[in-house]
């Protein structure tokens, strides 16, 4: 049975209130919590500051439209810092508990998907990296494997590492800017990441994954600078900072390929 189908059983088996019941049903919950409205309200403000990835993602596709690059990834990034920070609080205001109606995993997806794949499959097709003949096929493959990836149930390993490329596309347009690749050699890369989304590999996630984790949060702050300096010299930031952004990159892929206390 579908949860929609469960959904319309109940409300038909739900008896009637009766007169003297007083429900304190609000747009904020299911009136089931009895706590202020105040606390309702601080708790909806963390779906709102989720759903501002989603804002930053519109802006970013029409920075990308003008091709703004640097904007582009400048709102990317933003979105990036929204998603790293969001669980947390909403884990700490206690948003499920309070808000039970609103999922904050479904809407986590919805943004993600928008900002690590949508956006930057656009990009990569429009951008000129690519053969003018494969760079509309090759969004389609993005958007595709990434919608697929991001229904697989099986996406996590039990200690928390990503099971394949974990659609971080976002990741991938901004390395094929910066490098200036070969448009095949760009192409196959994309093939590739677009391959092993389905490929069983241990991929760091570097806030869950518990080994190694304060080398690996040390290396997002560090990618995290590197970034900004990109952005500010126009996406050529010269050998040295293009080195260290190769280097965190291969931090990332070697810390999940090492790692085998378990199987992906």
């Amino acid at each position: 049975m579908s949860c929609y189908s469960k959904r319309l059983q109940a409300a038909r088996v739900k008896p009637a209130a009766k007169p003297c019941d007083k429900p304190s049903e609000t747009p904020w919950g299911n009136g089931t919590n009895r706590l202020t409205p105040l606390a309702n309200l601080r708790a909806f403000s963390v779906h709102i500051f989720t759903a501002l990835g989603a804002a930053l993602a519109f802006a970013a596709l029409v920075a990308a439209v003008g091709r703004q690059w640097e904007v582009m990834f400048g709102c990317l990034g933003a979105a990036l810092f929204v998603d790293g920070i969001d669980g947390t609080i909403a884990r700490r205001v206690k948003v499920t508990e309070l808000l039970p109606r609103w999922s904050g995993d479904v809407l986590d997806l919805v943004v993600d998907f928008v900002t690590y794949v949508f956006v930057p499959a656009y990009a990569i097709a429009a951008g000129g990296l690519l053969p003018e003949p494969l760079a509309l096929p090759a969004g389609i493959v993005i958007v595709v494997t990434g919608a697929l990836y991001f229904a697989d149930r099986e996406m996590k390993t039990v200690d928390n590492y990503f099971r394949g490329f974990p659609t971080l596309w976002n990741g991938a347009a901004f390395y094929l800017f910066v490098l200036k690749l070969d448009p095949w050699l760009a192409a196959a890369i994309v093939a590739a990441l677009a391959v092993l989304t389905f490929v069983p590999f241990k991929f760091l996630h570097p806030f869950r994954v518990v080994r190694l984790r304060a080398v690996s949060i040390a290396m997002v702050l560090l990618w995290s600078c590197l970034g900004v300096i990109t952005l500010i010299r126009d996406l050529d930031p010269g050998p040295w900072v293009t080195g260290g952004l190769v280097m965190v990159a291969i931090y990332f892929i070697g810390v999940g390929l090492t790692d085998r206390t378990t199987s992906a």
